[in-house]
């Protein structure tokens, strides 16, 4: 089995057992936090408010079922293997055979890898740009400064869990509190011009279509979800109790998420005007970036970066370690499909494609590619198609899911995956 750098733990058999919170379940709830939130969420404000108030007021509702039933679902259809250590790619494989088993797994590595290489773009760009305009640096190399970035960020991946999750709460916890002081600074500024927006059904029902999949994949946390029950799986014995530990976590972080993001989209939207909304949506301009031309703040200036570059990394580091089981489940497959009867060197395997990882995030680094619209019509619907419709499937067609039907939600959920795939494909073809 191909390890996980998330299994190399310096926690107990009895650090995992259900009990109480923990640490460890602080670790990972913010490591989900963080892989949900990147530096998209300077532009959701803009995104979801420019249609008016009450689109958004409908959304807020909507959005924590569908972010809390679809991860509880992909946490379930990963717990679901026979084999403690599988993870998403194995699990795959074991319920829906080979050929389906390689379809998916190509279709999740086509969905998560493909982000790796924006953050390795992001990253570097931010950091550039934070020299050049915040500090007034001499501009860094930007061959070493991508390197140095990616393989440090890397290395941190594989220092065991326990470091990991350190170096989770290091980055999280001041992107969640600089969010929440943003928020709350804006309070006094906040005015009443976006309820007077006109209202027509009809333009609500449209602005729900198209904002749908920006509020869900603002919320996506998917990527970590296979390395996350691995984790528990792996130093908990039961899998009943391992299901109940995960399913709490996963509902505190998206009250976190909730909580924090929801007051940050809000307080911008209140804060700013219609017309304000509708040109910055005109000029692809952050939020923060509109309230320091507005009000000649220039602290706005300086924490935009430092948001960006913290949710960046937070993000990273769940997205890596759904890139790694990806990269290693495809490796795999192909070789045990071509050379059945030769063993395969798992250590080997992981350390080709760790190192795969790092020279292309490096090299999309550097070059800096103007691919973001490319990859994001790739990722985004097989992401949909993964996190929403994939597991409700398996609880019709897997014998030992079918305990978790339930009509009423799955078809929720199955609704809500095929509007995000549709609300994306048509908002960039209009």
């Amino acid at each position: 089995m191909p390890e996980n750098p998330v299994n190399k733990t310096n926690s107990s058999r009895e650090a995992g057992s259900l009990g109480g919170w923990n640490s460890r379940d602080t670790g990972w709830m913010l490591n989900l936090f963080g892989t949900a939130i990147g530096a998209g969420v300077l532009y959701l404000p803009i995104s979801a408010g420019v249609g008016g108030i009450w689109p958004l007021v409908i959304l807020s509702v909507m959005t924590g079922p569908m972010v809390w039933l679809a991860h509880r679902n992909l946490v379930r259809f990963c717990l679901s293997s026979q084999e403690p250590e599988a993870n998403i790619t194995v699990t795959v494989r074991e319920h829906f055979g080979e050929e389906a088993g390689r379809f998916l797994t190509w279709a999740y590595c086509l969905s998560v890898y493909p982000i790796l290489l924006l953050y390795g773009i992001g990253l570097t760009n931010v950091v550039i740009s934070y020299f050049e305009n915040q500090l007034h640096w001499p501009l860094p190399s930007r061959l070493w400064l991508s390197l140095l970035l990616v393989s440090g960020l890397v290395v941190i991946m594989h220092t065991g869990e326990k470091w990991m999750l350190r170096a989770v709460k290091f980055m999280v916890y001041p992107l969640v509190l600089t969010l929440l002081l943003v928020s709350a600074y804006l309070i006094p500024q906040w005015n009443t011009s976006v309820f007077s927006q006109a209202f027509s059904f009809r333009d609500m029902l449209v602005t729900l279509f198209f904002t749908t999949p920006l509020l869900i994949f603002s919320f996506n946390h998917s990527p970590a979800c296979s390395a996350f029950a691995t984790a528990y799986r792996m130093t908990m014995g039961s899998r009943e109790a391992c299901s109940r530990k995960t399913e709490d976590i996963l509902k505190k972080n998206t009250l976190l998420l909730m909580a924090v993001i929801l007051f940050f989209v809000f307080s911008c939207v209140l804060s700013l005007t219609p017309s304000e909304l509708i040109q910055a949506k005109a000029d692809n301009l952050p939020v923060l970036s509109i309230l320091a031309l507005r009000t000649g703040n220039s602290v706005f200036s300086f924490i935009a970066p430092v948001i960006a570059f913290l949710a960046i990394v937070s993000s990273f580091f769940g997205v890596y370690l759904g890139a790694l089981e990806g990269l290693q489940g495809m490796v795999t497959q192909q070789w045990l499909r071509r050379c059945p009867q030769r063993p395969l060197n798992y250590v080997k395997v992981r350390r080709m494609v760790v190192l795969f990882i790092v020279l292309t995030c490096w090299g999309a680094g550097y070059a800096d590619w103007s691919v973001i619209g490319m990859i994001e019509a790739i990722v985004v619907p097989v992401l949909a198609l993964i996190l929403y419709v994939m597991p409700v499937y398996a609880y019709y067609n897997v014998k030992r899911l079918a305990k978790f039907q339930n009509k009423v939600l799955d078809v929720f959920i199955v609704i809500v995956g095929i509007v995000a795939i549709f609300g994306f494909l048509l908002n960039k073809m209009v």
